[in-house]
């Protein structure tokens, strides 16, 4: 039977809803269309059915949020940007999980299959009494019970946030708060642009939510492997104080709690821009990972590590929609090689890890 690939990162939008992103720049490599339509042109390397002789088949992907303009206050009229663009994000999300398109949005009634998992946006850092209330809203948006268990997690971003947010009290219980609501947190830290002390902050951060005082403590499933300097030098990373602290802190991550998950994801974001003409060197780049990876598998095992494309953003670093999605599977690929996983273990990485990290039902 071939092996079933869960796409555990990847974000969707339509070119109608560009203008609603924090992240927006007209003459920006991401400021187009990235639909449905375009992560299946990226993903055709590999079948998505399962009636097939390769050994791997695309089941369908997670969605993450996107980073639209929004602030914990739900009202507009004081100024907030509110939760409107958030909200509007779960109704094309229900779109594409009911196979419900609208003209010009890139997916189709076929595609509702696709959709496994959605991660909206949440004001975490409002706590309980903001999320709650945010939530029901969630809730109603998605309109069917259906569509409404697909919901497995949610995100809010840290990672270009001001210090100390991660350590305030609400945004401790808002976590905890998810956990017994059973779901999932996205971690989304950048070691490279925001510095080590985001990390450091995560993993107190984690101490507090995971004390033994906590009930249903949530799933926290760190994004990107932290986005670690991988610009470094290579002969220098063994020795480098950089990659020493990350290593230390990654490993106190994996070592918190059980329920703490890493996806092997977003590479292509943090390493030297990779050439559109000419094919990489996937043995160079798997290399050029192993310290990092190899961090990561002894700290997390393979039971609590994903794969995750990061899709369409891996296309800036990874040479475009065209190669960046068989490129990354093609250097996980050789990181497997060179762990010697067994064939349970790379099944699992491939997808089963993220159905069991999110609860999802298939």
């Amino acid at each position: 039977m071939p092996i079933p690939i869960v796409d555990s990162h990847i974000h969707l939008f339509p070119g109608s809803h560009l203008p609603t992103f924090a992240w927006y720049n007209p003459d920006g490599p991401l400021s187009a269309q990235h639909s449905v339509d375009q992560y299946r042109h990226a993903t055709s390397s590999v079948p998505a059915t399962s009636e097939t002789t390769d050994a791997k088949y695309l089941r369908g992907f997670i969605f993450l949020e996107t980073d639209r303009v929004s602030s914990i206050e739900e009202s507009e009229s004081s100024g907030a940007p509110g939760w409107k663009h958030a909200l509007d994000e779960v109704s094309l999300l229900t779109r594409i999980a009911l196979g419900q398109p609208v003209d010009g949005e890139g997916h189709g009634p076929s595609d509702k299959e696709f959709c496994l998992g959605i991660v909206p946006w949440a004001p975490v850092p409002g706590g309980p009494d903001v999320l709650r209330p945010y939530m029901e809203k969630v809730k109603k948006r998605t309109t069917t019970e259906e569509v409404w268990r697909k919901v497995c997690g949610v995100r809010y971003l840290v990672q270009d946030k001001p210090a100390g947010v991660m350590l305030q009290q609400k945004f401790i219980d808002g976590l905890r708060w998810l956990g017994r609501e059973g779901l999932a947190f996205d971690l989304g830290v950048d070691a490279r642009q925001g510095g080590l002390d985001q990390l450091r902050e995560a993993v107190e951060m984690m101490g507090r939510v995971y004390s033994n005082d906590a009930e249903s403590p949530v799933t926290i499933v760190i994004n990107h492997l932290c986005k670690p300097n991988l610009r470094l030098a290579p002969e220098s990373v063994p020795t480098h104080p950089e990659y020493l602290e990350w290593k230390s802190l990654v490993t106190r991550m994996a070592a918190v709690s059980p329920r703490t998950y890493m996806k092997l994801s977003g590479a292509f974001s943090e390493l030297p821009p990779l050439s559109t003409e000419s094919e990489p060197d996937i043995n160079d780049l798997a290399s050029r990972l192993q310290p990092w990876t190899d961090v990561v598998f002894d700290a997390f095992g393979p039971d609590r590590i994903m794969f995750g494309s990061d899709w369409p953003v891996a296309n800036i670093g990874g040479g475009g929609n065209d190669i960046s999605w068989y490129r990354w599977r093609r250097v996980v690929e050789r990181v497997f090689e060179r762990r010697s996983l067994s064939e349970e273990q790379k099944a699992g990485i491939w997808g089963q890890v993220a159905i069991t990290a999110y609860g999802i039902e298939l």
